[in-house]
């Protein structure tokens, strides 16, 4: 794939993040905030140790279609933003699979995770490694007794719907939740990267 990830991380590193006066940061046709990690992590760790074993995986279910829902609607103003435009479009020769590949480059940019495309099988599959994603910060190394990155279970599937789900539909009635992910390796279980693959709902 043609897509400079190094490029497209520094480029966009460069573009000033300032937050409004309620902390929300405008940027790539969508609203974004600005708060530490540890914020997410403790919050999504809260719900899924307190929880009783009957009724973990809904909470879980529903921390990764939250991200699901955000990474498909805000995915969708990154690839139709002026910065999409200006730094990463020159660079797509092949869509969507470049387009996919960018952004993935953009959610480096944004510090959320390292990841790489280790497999595409267009339209119907997607394997992802993510070598460091701020989830696998949610406990002590290696510690955490269950796989814990929802936000990119979501991602990976949302950007999947976006490439692949048909036409982008801002009222969700259509074209998300076509994939769905599932997470198989994680820094937080003490696996060397996470690893994330995203098939066919």
């Amino acid at each position: 794939m043609p897509i400079d990830k190094k490029k497209i991380i520094a480029d966009l590193s460069k573009i000033e993040v300032k937050g409004d006066k309620n902390g929300l940061i405008e940027g790539f046709n969508v609203l974004v905030n600005q708060l530490p990690a540890k914020f997410w992590n403790s919050f999504a760790d809260r719900l899924t140790t307190k929880a009783p074993p009957d009724i973990l995986e809904a909470i879980e279910g529903l921390l990764i279609n939250s991200a699901h829902e955000c990474g498909y609607h805000t995915g969708y103003g990154i690839i139709t933003s002026d910065e999409w435009n200006a730094v990463v479009k020159p660079m797509i020769e092949k869509a969507p699979e470049d387009i996919l590949a960018g952004a993935f480059a953009v959610l480096g940019a944004f510090g959320w995770a390292n990841t790489e495309i280790i497999e595409l099988v267009p339209g119907k599959a997607l394997t992802v490694r993510a070598y460091d994603y701020y989830e696998s910060n949610v406990v002590s190394f290696g510690s955490s007794p269950k796989k814990s990155a929802y936000m990119l279970r979501g991602i990976c599937a949302a950007f999947m719907d976006l490439a692949y789900g048909g036409n982008y539909d801002p009222t969700g009635k259509t074209g998300v939740h076509t994939f769905t992910c599932k997470q198989t390796k994680g820094i937080e279980c003490g696996d060397d990267y996470g690893e994330f693959i995203a098939t066919k709902a």
